[in-house]
């Protein structure tokens, strides 16, 4: 609560840029033509942070380590106050090694508390993160007290976050960074895969393990420093988990993963650039963070295999799909019940409205639909199938009477309890399945109640 109280006071945004426009559109028009050497500088800083974000993220989230990145990255806060001592000025370079020891250090003592206490890692992280954070903000508070506010103004964007105080310093030790990231996890993708996923796997095949995990959260460290000045302490974490989450909800293979997620990084913060560049005192780091949670949130709702609504949809044509066939298959048996199972032959809504044990209403609809969908014709009071209905039904026929068959010939099913089970599997068994299921029962012709299995040079 501290930390946004003084949020609000302190984290006003610096103007990208050197004029002070603030008309939407010219500011648009300097955006695209980059026009303005403060922005192009925030540019490149905000997609190298991005990349790095989406590179690290990825891992942090494959591992399930969120909350461990949120640690590291209020950890380093200290670290960036005495690198600050050091050098008496925002010296990039040793404010990274500061920041870099304080987050090995917090790590180490993470690993401590969980070896030698009860505690356990999400417990140690919490007292890590708020002793850190805290040792952090009495720091800075010194500093201002016997600097003066002149000098803590640069140091502020550690705070808060705040991509137009980046200068051309800030932005080559980003580079830097990145280059070496990349370099790293390009040469050692293989062994980091394999920690990811799998611990005991990596140490028992010979990898380093503790070595590379030390070289992991060293460079988590470096990737933190270089995002807090465009983010701040505070929303840098989002930065990391959530390109990477998006990623994770897209696709499933690791390595399209960490494109994905350092795309996602980078198009954040563009966007958070670019809408702190519309008007004058909009802070940056919010907007990147804004930006990537709204890019997160299409993908939870449309991702192709996990988004909740593509799930929706494919649950919906599910339930239509069951619906139709069931439907198709009770009139195929009502025809067959009086000896008239060929297609054009019609069924009275009544006793199908029985056998299917649905409302006359109810079934209309239904009837309707499949109509639509050319399977069925509805005249009246009476229903025939169509050619291609008909062959459909006699699928899903065949497909329940070889399950029911199957069941009670290899599985020991009772007669009274194969239906169930068959009702459920025949509107999901591919073509190739249902015919290696019949060439595994050597061709049957009736199933275990007598009834004839359409055969397939049939439908």
């Amino acid at each position: 609560m501290l930390v946004l109280s003084v949020a609000v006071n302190e984290a006003a945004a610096a103007r990208i840029g050197e004029i002070v426009e603030t008309n939407p559109w010219d500011q648009m028009r300097r955006f695209i033509t980059l026009s303005d050497r403060g922005l192009r500088l925030s540019l490149i800083g905000a997609l190298l942070f991005g990349a790095v974000c989406g590179l690290l993220g990825s891992f942090i989230v494959v591992r399930k380590m969120a909350l461990f990145g949120d640690a590291i990255s209020h950890a380093v806060l200290p670290g960036v106050a005495l690198g600050f001592l050091w050098s008496m000025s925002k010296d990039p370079v040793a404010i990274l090694i500061g920041a870099t020891l304080a987050g090995l250090a917090g790590s180490l003592l993470v690993g401590a508390i969980r070896r030698t206490t009860r505690i356990k890692q999400d417990a140690a992280l919490g007292i890590v993160l708020a002793s850190f954070f805290a040792i952090g903000l009495c720091l800075i508070r010194i500093i201002q007290n016997n600097e003066g506010a002149s000098k803590i103004t640069g140091l502020k964007s550690y705070l808060f976050g705040d991509v137009a105080v980046l200068d051309r310093y800030d932005v080559i030790t980003m580079g830097v960074v990145v280059i070496l990231t990349v370099i790293l996890f390009g040469l050692l993708y293989r062994p980091f895969l394999a920690i990811s996923f799998d611990r005991q796997f990596a140490v028992s095949i010979g990898f380093p393990v503790r070595i590379l995990e030390a070289l992991f959260q060293m460079f988590l460290a470096f990737a933190i420093v270089i995002s807090l000045q465009a983010v701040g302490v505070v929303l840098v974490s989002a930065m990391l988990i959530t390109p990477a989450a998006t990623a994770y909800l897209l696709v499933d293979r690791m390595h399209r993963m960490l494109w994905i997620a350092m795309g996602v990084g980078m198009l954040s913060a563009v966007i958070g650039v670019f809408l702190s560049f519309l008007g004058s005192n909009l802070p940056t780091g919010p907007f990147m963070v804004l930006s990537a949670s709204s890019i997160f949130t299409m993908a939870y709702l449309f991702s192709p295999k996990y988004g909740r609504f593509t799930k929706w949809l494919r649950h919906r044509a599910r339930v239509k799909k069951v619906r139709e066939e069931n439907s198709l298959k009770s009139i195929y048996k009502v025809l067959e019940s009086k000896g008239l199972e060929s297609s054009g032959n019609r069924v009275l809504m009544k006793d199908l409205s029985s056998h299917r044990k649905m409302s006359i209403a109810g079934l209309v609809k239904e009837i309707k639909n499949m109509q639509r969908s050319g399977l069925v014709k509805l005249e009246g009071d009476n229903v025939s199938l169509t050619d291609d209905g008909f062959d459909k039904a006699r699928s899903v026929v065949r497909n329940h009477r070889l399950w029911e068959l199957y069941l009670t010939n290899e599985a020991n099913y009772a007669l009274d309890h194969v239906h169930d089970d068959a009702e459920k599997v025949e509107h999901f068994l591919s073509e190739e399945e249902v015919s290696e299921l019949e060439s595994y029962l050597d061709y049957p012709q009736e199933d275990p109640h007598g009834k004839p299995i359409p055969g397939r040079a049939s439908i």
